[in-house]
């Protein structure tokens, strides 16, 4: 299913195509929004189940490990180097020959790489696994583990190393993955990519309730078979497209090399931020019990509006933004990239607000249950707090850094990793050892990604010139005037109308919750649209003006 028009009707670089993207993105974010809807469900399921006890910790300890990977060879790295040769190709040969090489090139290159590389992480996955986790014990085991280390092994670092050795391979079918949804979107085919997580929420669900096994063998079966449905539920319409899923071994071909060539600083520019992501879980099993599960629950909470609204609108202008360079249309490049940083703030400024003032209701309806209890609920809510505050940051730098992407100038974001995971690791090594705690290192990246959007924005603007900065500064004050109507329903809401609800169940407080956040997010976007917003009128009114 394609959401945009052909090529020839809506050039990439015209007016009319780049307000028709608003509703592109618009149809993407309905789409991610069900299916974030049911990864909201799965964490609320994982939830009951394992809590935030040893055991939850260990599961998302676990499972962090691929899923940060995904980054190097998946949507991260991979489809940042992939998606503009790819769509320089269909520019250049319309038959589509030179494409479906390099999708068969990619499969190839992924099966060489990753078979061997998986394969050899479970046989030494006893050496891997300790040195990216550290679990804290209780003090007799540690104390056993000390003067017996050949007899005592320590519980939850021996069931790490297990699980680590069936999880491993999901990052190898998301992969594949990932190859399908870039062939897909830089065909201008969106909404199907945007639904198989879906189905990934929908497997590992399923097996937390049916599946006969020790609960944390359930998560390996739901994980594993959701990422095999994401792989086939794209490949009817990637066949549909006139590619082909068979691999190719042959690497000597022009578009295979520039690939190749791109995407080794992009695997070390994902790698930085792999690692940072992966020092702050070992930061956080260094603190206290339930603090890479208040991590790993507050990232999911975070990730609703990033998936949603910055990642939709990501995915949409990626390949536009691609396109736009290989026809040599900088004045349009630099009108989509301003067109995306405006969008983000329209969307992810009350999405902001809303965090910060109803995220404690959110965690304690949707978690506050089963061994889930109240002391988690606020810790996770402060983490989430720390999180919050840097959304339009890390929106817009993750847009910033597709820019350079579409540029193929990969060594900017390299430089600005790189300054991004000094920054990160030395707040949080800063931070986590004050009163903050785990919500230190939350807070150390909130601080980070700033950084990294400044750095990015600056040698943007020197490079390509003005980004729209006057546009920009426009709809950021309209953006801020619309939003306070919004505090004021959040903060009538905190003081007036939560009390009222405090004892009643759970269907009547998610109904009150998410009645008052639909109520404030739709008096904003009506101000927006009073105060001529230019996204918001392109998105609700549907059509483009002359």
């Amino acid at each position: 299913m394609s959401t945009d028009s052909p090529e020839q009707q809506t050039p990439a670089g015209s007016a009319a195509g780049i307000k028709k993207s608003s509703r592109t993105t618009a149809a993407v974010m309905i789409c991610t929004g069900i299916s974030r809807i049911l990864g909201f469900l799965r964490m609320l399921v994982f939830a009951y189940f394992f809590g935030s006890s040893g055991l939850a910790d260990v599961v998302q300890a676990v499972f962090h490990i691929p899923n940060s990977l995904r980054m190097l060879f998946a949507e991260g790295a991979l489809s940042s180097a992939y998606i503009p040769q790819l769509s320089s190709a269909l520019i250049e040969d319309p038959s589509g020959k030179r494409a479906r090489t390099i999708v068969q090139n990619l499969f190839g290159f992924l099966i060489l790489l990753l078979i061997p590389l998986l394969g050899m992480s479970v046989v030494f996955a006893h050496k891997v696994v300790p040195l990216l986790l550290s679990f804290k014990e209780a003090p007799l085991w540690d104390m056993l583990h000390h003067y017996f280390p050949g007899y005592f092994r320590l519980p939850k670092m021996e069931l790490a190393i297990d699980l680590f050795r069936w999880m491993v391979w999901y990052l190898f079918l998301i992969s594949i993955s990932a190859v399908l949804l870039g062939a897909l979107n830089a065909r201008k085919v969106f909404v199907i990519p945007a639904i198989t997580p879906i189905l990934f929420s929908v497997t590992v669900i399923a097996s937390l309730y049916f599946v006969p096994l020790p609960i944390h063998y359930r998560m390996i079966v739901g994980i594993l078979t959701g990422g095999i449905a994401q792989v086939f539920f794209q490949l009817p319409a990637f066949f549909k497209k006139k590619f082909t899923i068979l691999p190719s071994f042959r690497f000597n071909n022009e578009d295979f090399k520039k690939i190749r060539n791109q995407w080794i600083p992009v695997v070390v520019s994902a790698s930085i931020f792999s690692v940072n992501q992966l020092v702050a879980i070992f930061f956080a099993s260094q603190l206290e019990v339930g603090s890479v599960s208040a991590l790993s629950y507050a990232v999911v909470f975070f990730q609703l509006p990033m998936g949603i609204f910055a990642n939709s609108i990501i995915t949409v202008l990626f390949p536009r933004m691609s396109r736009q360079v290989v026809r040599n249309e900088i004045g349009e490049l630099r009108n989509t990239v301003a067109y995306g940083i405006r969008y983000m703030l329209v969307l992810l400024v009350p999405a902001t607000l809303l965090l910060v003032f109803l995220g404690e209701d959110i965690i304690s309806i949707t978690l506050e249950r089963g061994e889930f209890t109240h002391a988690a609920t606020i810790r996770a809510t402060h983490v989430l707090t720390a999180f919050s505050i840097g959304l339009f940051s890390a929106g817009g730098f993750y847009l910033m850094q597709r820019l350079f992407y579409a540029l193929k100038r990969y060594y900017v974001p390299l430089v600005n990793a790189g300054i991004v995971l000094l920054v990160d690791v030395g707040f949080s090594l800063l931070l986590k050892e004050t009163t903050l705690r785990v919500i230190g290192l939350a807070a150390a990246n909130t601080i980070a990604f700033s950084a990294g959007l400044l750095f990015l924005f600056v040698i943007a603007r020197k490079q390509l010139g003005r980004l729209g900065g006057k546009k920009i500064l426009i709809t950021a004050i309209k953006t801020c005037l619309a939003n306070i109507p919004l505090v004021i329903i959040m903060l009538v809401y905190a003081y007036f109308i939560k009390g009222l609800f405090v004892d009643s169940g759970f269907l009547v407080r998610a109904g009150v919750v998410a009645g008052v956040a639909i109520a404030a997010f739709f008096v904003t976007m009506g101000l927006c649209l009073i105060f001529k917003v230019e996204i918001v009128e392109d998105i609700v009114r549907k059509r483009v003006r002359k």
